[in-house]
């Protein structure tokens, strides 16, 4: 379990699980989120949580992970931009560790 913040003074927190970094690699959250000024405000956050309602409602499959992930971060309600930019942060940061093995897209036996 990791905490980050969710506010520049520091007074609010969030807590991110694995499962939950684990989600957001799963379904390529990130990807193409932030414009190329590379500022995260409110609107980069109104953005990720239309794709992640719409992923919800194009799935077929159970999506608890989705679920999870909106009631325990995105739609928490200390996460605003501030807290979003940490979690970009800590995502970035949580891939880029030794030992961490990204998923691959497709499969190789194809």
């Amino acid at each position: 379990m990791y905490t980050i913040q969710a506010n520049p003074s520091g007074t609010r927190t969030l807590e991110v699980s694995e499962e939950n970094l684990a989600t957001i690699e799963k379904y390529g959250l990130f990807r193409h989120l932030i414009d190329s000024n590379g500022i995260v405000d409110e609107p980069v956050l109104d953005k990720l949580k239309l794709n992640i309602r719409s992923l919800i409602a194009s799935q077929e499959e159970d999506c608890k992970d989705l679920l999870d992930l909106c009631i325990d971060v995105i739609y928490h309600n200390n996460m605003k931009a501030f807290g979003l930019q940490q979690l970009i942060k800590l995502y970035l940061d949580w891939i880029s560790r030794p030992g961490h093995v990204m998923e691959e897209e497709g499969d190789e036996n194809d």
